[in-house]
């Protein structure tokens, strides 16, 4: 094995390693998620290479000064306030989901207008509309991180598989009976995951278009799914109240998360894949153990349902988002709730948390966004100006722009 070269990856912290081994060129990274301001660099630095045979004592001086880099970009206070930049008002029919692209310079939006279209996020400008589906676009999402490819899933039962640069239709996937309500690629972008109201979840091959496998056990609609961080595993959160773990490359189901006592409505992997996360109609969130299925702790404090839960990008914590107009952040190891957002005046159906994971986006029923300060819960920000329920927000991966959506028929983008 030899080394050619390393790549930064800011969030979350960590370092890729770009090596050749019997001709071919391989990745691997190293995670530091638990890297702060500080971390003694000569202790961590000494750690990293006897733990890692392809960094050797001559590389030493490379990596401390990458990990220093990385401090830097940890130890930037974030007072960023966001203005208010464009509104897009392309549709005549409500939004249904936002996606950005892993550089931040596409979205993507899907509609009930039948179209998922593909902007331009520095000029607003309309990149392309993908135009096929015979019902409404609910799901959309890019391949990232590589941002070349764009699945649709769709009331009409199909997904389609889209080339982002040039708005061409590769693959049509047809055999779900009823609508397709989640999808996710895979981390590298070989397979398509799609979640029904048939109560399966089905994998698709993004090369062939065929379908590779279905996945029947759930008794009720799959309305959530997620790939752990190397692809291996992929959960499903049903409305029959119940997660399931599938391992990807047998297709067979290694576990099924039972605990909860209302419908799933979001399910996650944090980044080193060791726990999950679940939140549910019975107003709990839970967090469990991936490798046992064991759940490790119920996250209370809600008094109407979870409609939301997340993840930040270094799994250290979990946000949640209730119809009590309310959301929570508790800390992911301990359990115990760091902070209660309050302040909006209707539901809370979306949570995410800033790629720096130091702020905290809500989307409301109340016609607003807003931006906490993930510690101490203050209200940092209210994004105002929609004039429906906003149902979807997101950060670009540098955290530097927001995009809010509406039922208005808008979204809005914000620096």
């Amino acid at each position: 094995m030899r080394l050619k070269r390393f790549l930064l990856r800011y969030f979350p912290p960590g370092i890729i390693l770009e090596y050749e081994q019997a001709g071919n060129f391989r990745t691997k990274s190293i995670d530091l998620l638990d890297l702060t301001p500080q971390t003694n660099l000569d202790e961590l630095v000494s750690e990293i290479m006897q733990s890692e045979p392809l960094i050797t004592e001559s590389r030493a001086e490379q990596v401390k000064e990458l990990v220093f880099r990385l401090q830097q970009k940890l130890a930037q206070q974030d007072h960023h306030r966001f203005c208010f930049s464009k509104e897009l008002k392309a549709y005549i029919l409500p939004l249904t989901n936002v996606a950005f692209d892993k550089s931040g310079s596409r979205f993507i939006t899907g509609s009930y207008d039948r179209t998922c279209r593909v902007w331009d996020t520095a000029s607003g400008t309309e990149l392309h509309t993908l135009e096929g589906h015979k019902n409404v676009v609910y799901a959309v999402a890019f391949n990232n991180p590589y941002g070349d490819k764009i699945a649709t899933g769709s009331f009409d039962k199909t997904c389609k598989l889209w080339c982002a640069e040039t708005g061409k239709c590769f693959h049509t996937f047809r055999g779900h009976v009823a609508e397709i309500v989640c999808l996710a690629f895979n981390p590298q972008s070989t397979l398509v995951a799609t979640g029904s109201m048939d109560a399966t979840a089905k994998l698709w091959d993004v090369e062939s278009g065929e379908e590779v496998a279905t996945l029947t056990g759930h008794t009720a609609e799959v309305l959530s799914l997620c790939f752990n961080t190397v692809g291996s595993q992929l959960l499903t959160g049903s409305f029959d109240h119940t997660i399931v773990i599938w391992d990807v490359a047998s297709k067979r189901r290694i576990h099924t998360l039972i605990g909860h006592t209302g419908e799933i409505s979001n399910v996650q992997f944090n980044w080193d894949c060791s726990l999950i996360v679940s939140g549910s109609m019975d107003k709990t969130c839970k967090l469990w153990e991936a490798a046992s299925g064991k759940c490790v702790a119920t996250l209370g404090g809600h008094t109407e349902e979870v409609l939301d839960a997340c993840f930040d990008l270094s799994g250290q914590l979990v946000a949640t988002a209730s119809a009590d107009g309310t959301a929570q952040v508790f800390s992911a190891a301990t359990h115990q709730c760091l902070a209660r957002l309050t302040g909006h005046d209707g539901e809370i159906s979306k949570i995410c948390f800033s790629p720096q994971g130091n702020r905290v986006l809500t989307a409301s029923s109340d016609k607003t966004a807003r931006l906490w300060d993930a510690q101490s819960g203050e209200c940092l920000q209210v994004l105002k100006g929609h004039t429906d329920e906003v149902f979807s927000c997101v950060f670009n991966y540098e955290g530097s722009t927001i995009i809010t959506g509406s039922k208005d028929n808008t979204c809005r983008i914000w620096y």
